[in-house]
């Protein structure tokens, strides 16, 4: 397994979700309320800091891996899914916003794989949508996880929300991007490629 500075990061940001985590299920007396959410921002903010400072200093090194490619965006959706099931635990988003954002990670994650395999990964890859969605997104969660007003006038429990809300919209509006643009790959594709009785999965 390939080990350098880009690669560290990206398992130090693995290693900081049940930090982030566990910050809302310490004895009462630990930390208040606030300061909890104060800690898990704090977290979620330093482990998309070293989503960005990873992705630079492989390019920068000239240390891009194959495993670091695949263990990157591994850890982007284990956060965000983290930390979307933590909302919901807390009552700050529902089940159905964080179903729809980590159900359409995992299809078009697969999606991607499958296009690749196919020798067609540019036809999925990364829109202006999914960009935007992907802002809205974190700045959304660290705004739920501190739920406090910010500068005494932001209500940042409410802005979140609707950021979410909107992460949510251009999800899916990205998934039937992707979908569309994959469609005439998976019209060709025979069914013999497929084989029925490959034994279990």
């Amino acid at each position: 397994m390939p080990f350098n500075i880009p690669i560290l990061l990206t398992w130090l940001r693995m290693a900081l979700i049940p930090l982030m985590v566990g910050v809302f299920f310490l004895p009462g007396h630990w930390l208040t309320p606030y300061e909890q959410g104060v800690a898990a921002t704090v977290i979620f903010v330093i482990a998309a800091i070293t989503d960005w400072f990873d992705g630079y200093l492989a390019r920068r090194w000239n240390e891009t891996t194959s495993f670091g490619a695949f263990l990157d965006p591994v850890a982007d959706k284990l956060i965000v899914a983290g930390a979307l099931l933590l909302l919901v635990q807390l009552g700050r988003t529902n089940s159905v916003i964080a179903f729809i954002i980590v159900g359409r990670e995992i299809a078009i994650t697969a999606l991607r794989e499958w296009m690749a395999q196919m020798g067609a990964s540019k036809s999925v890859a990364v829109s202006s949508i999914g960009k935007i969605k992907t802002a809205a997104q974190m700045v959304a969660i660290p705004m739920l996880l501190y739920a406090y007003p910010l500068f005494g006038v932001i209500d940042t429990l409410f802005v979140g929300q609707r950021l979410l809300d909107l992460a949510a919209v251009l999800t899916l509006w990205s998934m039937f991007y992707y979908l569309r643009k994959a469609w005439p790959l998976i019209k060709e594709r025979p069914e013999t490629d497929h084989p029925a009785n490959d034994g279990p999965a």
